[in-house]
């Protein structure tokens, strides 16, 4: 376990403290995703921008969902699973796709079971997808844009998955009952 600072606005970087204000006012609380990454204030900026980017995107708030909980899963991060759970339900996401994405699970949604093979396959493969893989993402009505919105995503929580890895990133209270662990 490496030892990361969890910052506050007195210890942070003076170029993180208003992001951490920022965090401070949107959630009530500073998340210690955020204050871990507050030792970087380009690693905490750009992934705050990469989040607002992935809100705006053309993936629907439960697509969104759906990619970030499948990269979550696959990366095995102790903190995000979490935290996306707590974040999944409170934008209105069945309950049922949370717990079938923390379980691995195939989702009874066709469209969104393919989003969630794509993403897995877009993580495993590193972005190397074979036609076949595509054209199935795209059969299931999906388009390019799609395509480059799951990446977007994929950018997103490569970096907070990640950091909470090195970090050891400590769960939020506010998460703390959606604990999850690897499935064995």
């Amino acid at each position: 376990m490496s030892s990361f600072k969890i910052h506050d606005i007195n210890t942070a970087p003076e170029a993180s403290r208003p992001l951490l204000e920022n965090s401070a006012k949107a959630f009530g609380r500073i998340p210690n995703l955020h204050a871990v990454m507050a030792e970087s204030p380009e690693h905490l900026e750009a992934y705050k921008m990469l989040h607002a980017l992935f809100e705006r995107s053309s993936l629907s708030k439960v697509e969104r969902n759906v990619v970030w909980m499948t990269i979550n899963v696959e990366n095995a991060c102790h903190y995000c699973v979490p935290a996306h759970t707590a974040i999944a339900l409170m934008q209105g996401v069945d309950a049922d796709i949370v717990d079938a994405l923390r379980s691995e699970t195939a989702l009874k949604d066709a469209r969104l079971e393919a989003l969630r093979q794509f993403t897995l396959a877009l993580v495993r493969q590193r972005g190397r997808l074979e036609d076949a893989q595509v054209a199935q993402f795209l059969g299931a009505g999906f388009t390019q844009r799609h395509i480059l919105d799951v990446l977007l995503g994929l950018a997103q929580k490569t970096m907070s998955n990640y950091a909470n890895h090195l970090a050891s990133t400590p769960v939020d209270e506010a998460f703390a009952k959606f604990e999850w662990t690897v499935p064995a």
